[in-house]
């Protein structure tokens, strides 16, 4: 997510006394506006906002990155929003309840899937092919479900149904943690730390205050609904009936990385049996698919969708 949060020079920060974190993300904010793409937002009938980053030509195909848990669409998709954008209408949001989209629904899979429904009527998308990273993938294979303008789906490193009560609780020993909302909402710099040297390849070594400032920043708004976010997952995978859909599911191509340890390949591979789809192995590859291999990532996108 903020392996290259070193790319501004470190020295020049800290003598301006800014945050680290906020001086990249205001830095990398800047390079997509130059890119052409504009920050806005949608008012949502339950009230609350989402919050998006839209660029590219309105005319060409669209294509709507959804990130993962933690951070924002910006820190999930940055390395890839430019490249896309020169032959893509390219839309990112922020899911609800990271950044600054919000609502006053139930926390819940659901409610972020019709929170990007709205989205998709507001700009008026005839189609849409969607890309989903982690918690993003299961947002996306949700729109696949219900969303009938849903063109093509890339699903990376997230397995839709194929994930049970025992993988959930591996993937919690595994980080060495008791609950899986423990895992993945962090309560301080600390357990940033632990969670994303576990997620990426190789996460880079920073001081502990800049843990604590990725915590501040990314993390620690709206705790409460990013837990239940994790902890309504097993009943949103329990109501699902797959003889609805199984037959009526959009073109698919999964992504993983050999080495997940959050949702690891046999997850993928299941997952893939399931949709009838090709899945991409990434050798060596870890979760954070889009941060880690961004070149890889854009390729496998576009060819897919060409």
């Amino acid at each position: 997510m903020l392996k290259k949060l070193f790319g501004v020079s470190l020295f020049t920060i800290l003598l301006s006394g800014c945050s680290i974190v906020g001086v990249v993300d205001h830095h990398q904010q800047r390079t997509v506006a130059n890119a052409g793409f504009e920050r806005q937002q949608l008012a949502l009938k339950d009230g609350g906002e989402l919050h998006y980053w839209q660029g590219g030509d309105t005319a060409a195909p669209a294509i709507l990155l959804l990130h993962g848990f933690g951070g924002t669409g910006m820190t999930s998709w940055y390395e890839m929003m430019r490249d896309l954008s020169h032959d893509y209408h390219v839309i990112v949001p922020d899911l609800l309840w990271f950044g600054e989209s919000f609502s006053n629904a139930p926390a819940t899979i659901s409610s972020e899937t019709l929170a990007i429904q709205q989205l998709i009527k507001h700009l008026a998308l005839q189609k849409v092919n969607v890309v989903g990273i982690s918690f993003g993938g299961f947002v996306s294979f949700d729109l696949m479900i219900n969303e009938p303008k849903v063109d093509k789906a890339i699903i990376l490193a997230s397995p839709g149904l194929f994930f049970s009560d025992d993988d959930l609780q591996a993937m919690t020993q595994r980080f060495g943690a008791n609950q899986p909302q423990e895992v993945f909402v962090p309560k301080d710099g600390e357990q940033v730390r632990w969670l994303l040297e576990n997620t990426f390849v190789s996460y880079p070594w920073m001081p502990g205050f800049v843990d604590q400032q990725v915590y501040e920043y990314y993390f620690a708004d709206f705790l409460s609904q990013k837990e239940s976010l994790i902890n309504t997952l097993p009943a949103y995978r329990d109501q699902l009936n797959p003889q609805q859909f199984k037959d009526s599911m959009p073109p698919t191509l999964l992504i993983w990385g050999e080495n997940d340890k959050v949702f690891p390949i046999d997850n993928g591979r299941r997952f893939a049996e399931f949709l009838n789809a090709p899945i991409v192995v990434i050798p060596n590859g870890a979760h954070g698919l889009s941060n880690d291999f961004p070149e890889q990532i854009t390729q496998e996108i576009r060819a897919f969708i060409q």
